[in-house]
């Protein structure tokens, strides 16, 4: 069992000092990387710097768990970046989500009193005093209300919102670098503003449990008419800005069901229902969760879907939601001139620019929809099929990337992940083409 965590580091120096050593430790690293290429072949070139990667992702991970809050936050997110780094460093930067030690009860139970005026054994007929899931901003616990139903308690930790600004300011040093080594090293055109913007949005946002809780009470009733996706309900009157209480949800983690011995039969079920899940958010509410995580799913007997932890939620407006519509329906019809209009809509080309190098690169991303037949996930190279998309952006210049783009991007990458994880063979054409077919009926 892990010892419980006393606090967040803080202090402003300690942290920009070690945010400041590690980005001088990336630069470096890099710096030295590229002064070696004129002295090594491109296959040693390349070998040498996915090493660096790897060795820097390592060294982004470590700060991380010593600084833990904010800024683990904050890597958590750069690991859905792809445009900063390859695969390999980015699956390292991942492991920040599996959870970290949970905080002293003590600590948390005076949050608690702060926020909602009284202690949790004053509140809850009875609270579990050890967390049963803690992550970057805040742990959760298992209560019982003084009506007899069971609920989870999401408390945030004391003093994260303190180290947000300090952290975020950090955090533009190390973009700038990795900036410079997307640039140099591997061809890409970051907007580093861009991207530091959907930080600090983003994690603002998640900062603040009454918008969560907007979300799951959106997303409750989205789904008030699917009898097989369970939404958890938010308990208004023991919840705040950094306390969150919700019905608790019982049930495995898709993360289990990712495994050849799991019954074939649900992981099939699982697959199409997970794949309705994505798409009807994307296609027909324009509303999306954007943290594909599987330990954000939980999965009944019955067999039910249960959605956790809405913290992080995308609206797109209406435009866009009927250019992602269009665009899914030129994809059916195999209709270039149809797909070309959709992506100027979308952002992604300029109004009388050439769509074909992009409509190229589409149908390479969403190739197991353009064959009617049983597809297995195993046949899907994502990191070779990025690698060529990456090539025609680099010969074609095509650089335009919307905000609402990043997001999207995120929930496909991990729709794929989730598949792969599944390894169930299914007509995914067939399943887009319902999905489609769904919003237009």
């Amino acid at each position: 069992m892990e010892k419980p965590h006393k606090s967040i580091t803080s202090g402003r120096t300690r942290r920009a000092l070690k945010i400041g050593g590690l980005a001088s430790q990336v630069g470096s690293s890099y710096l030295w990387t590229s002064l070696r290429k004129p002295f090594l072949n491109a296959a040693s070139h390349e070998r040498e710097l996915l090493a660096t990667h790897i060795r820097n992702a390592q060294r982004i991970v470590e700060s991380s768990t010593q600084l833990r809050g904010a800024f683990m936050k904050l890597v958590q997110m750069l690991s859905m970046r792809d445009d900063l780094l390859p695969i390999e460093a980015l699956d390292l930067l991942k492991t920040t989500r599996a959870g970290v030690p949970p905080m002293d009860y003590p600590m948390i139970a005076q949050q608690v009193r702060r926020e909602l005026g009284k202690r949790p054994e004053q509140l809850f007929a009875s609270f579990e005093p050890r967390a049963f899931a803690a992550a970057s901003l805040g742990q959760v616990h298992r209560a019982r209300l003084k009506r007899g139903e069971e609920v989870a308690v999401k408390v945030q930790y004391p003093g994260i919102d303190a180290t947000v600004r300090q952290d975020l300011g950090n955090l533009r040093l190390l973009l700038r670098t990795l900036q410079a080594i997307a640039g140099d090293l591997m061809r890409q055109k970051i907007d580093t503003r861009t991207v530091y913007g959907e930080l600090e949005e983003r994690l603002i946002e998640e900062l603040d449990y009454r918008i969560e809780a907007r979300n799951t009470m959106e997303f409750h009733r989205l789904y008030a008419s699917d009898p097989e996706t369970v939404i958890p309900r938010v308990i208004g009157d023991l919840s705040s800005r950094r306390v969150l209480t919700m019905t608790y949800l019982d049930g495995y983690h898709l993360s289990d069901l990712m495994n050849p011995a799991a019954d074939l039969e649900l992981r099939k079920w699982v697959t199409r229902k997970y794949y309705e899940l994505v798409w009807r958010q994307l296609l027909e509410f324009g509303v999306l969760h954007t943290d594909p995580h599987p330990g954000n799913y939980l999965i009944t007997h019955h067999p039910h879907i249960c959605i956790l932890d809405f913290g992080s939620i995308r609206h797109f407006p209406e435009p866009i939601r009927r250019a992602n519509l269009q665009f899914a329906r030129a994809l059916v019809a195999h209709d270039a001139r149809a797909l070309g209009q959709a992506l100027v809509k979308l952002g992604y080309l300029d109004r009388g620019q050439d769509s074909r190098p992009m409509v190229e690169a589409i149908h390479l991303l969403f190739e197991p929809v353009l064959v009617d037949r049983l597809y297995g996930p195993e046949e899907y190279d994502l990191v070779g099929k990025l690698a060529l998309v990456g090539e025609i952006a680099f010969k074609h210049k095509l650089y335009k990337s919307p905000a609402h783009g990043v997001f999207t991007m995120r929930a496909l990458v991990g729709l794929d992940g989730i598949m792969r994880g599944l390894g169930v063979r299914a007509n995914y054409y067939d399943l887009f083409r319902k999905c489609v077919a769904r919003v237009r009926a």
